[in-house]
């Protein structure tokens, strides 16, 4: 059994000044959901362990984000806190029209059949590729019930005119195609079809657009280390995991900027709800998984993954590097954590959360009421680094280190 999440020892309190910086999923919603999440849940997970969080406006330049205090432990430290963000990109590419969608579901399933990934993945985690499936079944099922529809009525009219219900027909399969389509936001089909169609549609390779969005977080990133901060950390979240990845291998292959009068800030990276092994098993992703590669073996950082099998959209407790095949000699990270929700989450709180998926992918970022030593807000706004904190805590028992991907050159 995994070691049970326990209480924070007090050691290594040394954080005054952190720049956080979050990099969300593939998400369209406006920034400004991430940070009403924190105060609301951060007020919860301070009254629930008894420490204190005070959100204000941001002081820093940045598209968006906020200050945060946190008086925990008995010591006062200050946040910078910026949400890095691509929600214009996923936005651009949910605009897309009924039939294109249908094209990106055969293609899609395409790239994980043809590939052979899709069977590679299953052999991982049942969950996320459950949730790999439903949006193909959903929009499936959608297709079905419009063609029967549209069939019916056909035939209806047939018995009187026949051939005059073609154009009938054709007309309520379409109106009932978009009447789903505009109810999507209480099924999400179309938009995990976005989701998984946008890495599969160059293979697992990052599209252009991607690739100069995350040239401009790494500028950012590496302007912060020369900033009067203790520690700079990258929280990277669902698919914002990979992005993390290699935006920090990136900024450690140029160099790390070294400031002339301070030591530089520690840098920390923080996964959560990882799905990384749904674009490092494509057989174009050789960027990622050469970033992957590179980056567990330095010691520039420290790399901890934090995920939990009650998680059915994330790769629970699969450890990244391992799983995707390209785990060098000297392997130091990602340290593998379970938040283990059943533990950490009471049964009346886990009985309410357990069958909302959705929910539970976000609850990395929310309030605990059971909780150990994974706490979102100690950890962004708490006097310890990411590495003090987590200083000889050995890795979940319970992770998956085979490897299984069936593409391994890098780039």
């Amino acid at each position: 059994m995994d070691r049970e999440i326990g209480a924070e020892e007090a050691t290594g309190l040394r954080v005054k000044r952190r720049r956080v910086f979050y990099i969300p999923g593939y998400d369209p919603i406006h920034p400004r959901r991430y940070r009403e999440l924190y105060r609301k849940e951060g007020r919860a997970q301070a009254a629930l362990s008894g420490y204190a969080i005070d959100l204000k406006p941001k002081r820093v330049a940045g598209p968006y984000g906020w200050q945060v205090r946190g008086q925990i432990d008995g010591a006062t430290t200050d946040a910078d806190v910026e949400v890095l963000v691509w929600s214009d990109i996923v936005r651009g590419s949910m605009e897309q029209g009924i039939a294109a969608t249908y094209l990106q579901l055969v293609r899609t399933a395409w790239a994980y059949i043809g590939s052979g990934a899709l069977f590679r993945l299953m052999r991982l985690r049942k969950g996320p590729m459950i949730a790999a499936l439903y949006p193909i079944v959903f929009l499936l099922a959608q297709l079905a019930v419009a063609a029967a529809a549209g069939w019916g009525l056909f035939r209806l009219i047939g018995f009187w005119h026949p051939w005059a219900g073609i154009g009938p027909g054709l007309v309520l399969g379409w109106l009932i195609l978009r009447f789903f389509r505009r109810h999507d936001h209480k099924v999400f089909a179309y938009y995990l079809m976005h989701d998984y169609a946008y890495s599969a549609q160059s293979k697992g390779a990052n599209p252009p657009e991607l690739e100069a969005r995350m040239t401009a977080f790494r500028q950012t990133i590496g302007e912060a280390l020369r900033g009067p901060y203790d520690e700079v950390l990258v929280v990277g979240h669902s698919s914002g995991a990979h992005l993390a990845v290699s935006i920090l291998a990136d900024l450690i292959r140029q160099g790390l900027p070294e400031p002339e009068d301070r030591p530089r800030p520690v840098l920390s990276l923080l996964t959560l709800g990882q799905v990384v092994p749904m674009v490092s098993f494509l057989p174009e992703a050789k960027r990622l998984r050469g970033d992957l590669a590179f980056l567990s073996a330095r010691d520039e950082l420290t790399w901890v993954d934090v995920t939990a099998p009650g998680d059915g959209c994330a790769f629970a407790l699969c450890d990244p590097v391992a799983v995707s095949g390209v785990a060098p000699q000297g392997k130091r990270w990602p340290l593998i954590l379970s938040a283990a929700f059943t533990k950490t989450l009471s049964p009346e709180r886990w009985k309410e959360l357990r069958w909302r998926f959705f929910r539970l992918h976000f609850q990395y970022l929310c309030a605990f009421d059971r909780p150990g030593d994974y706490d979102y807000f100690r950890i962004t706004a708490g006097p310890q680094t990411l590495g003090d904190r987590y200083a000889g805590r050995p890795a979940s028992k319970s992770r998956i280190e085979r490897a299984v991907s069936g593409y391994r050159t890098t780039a």
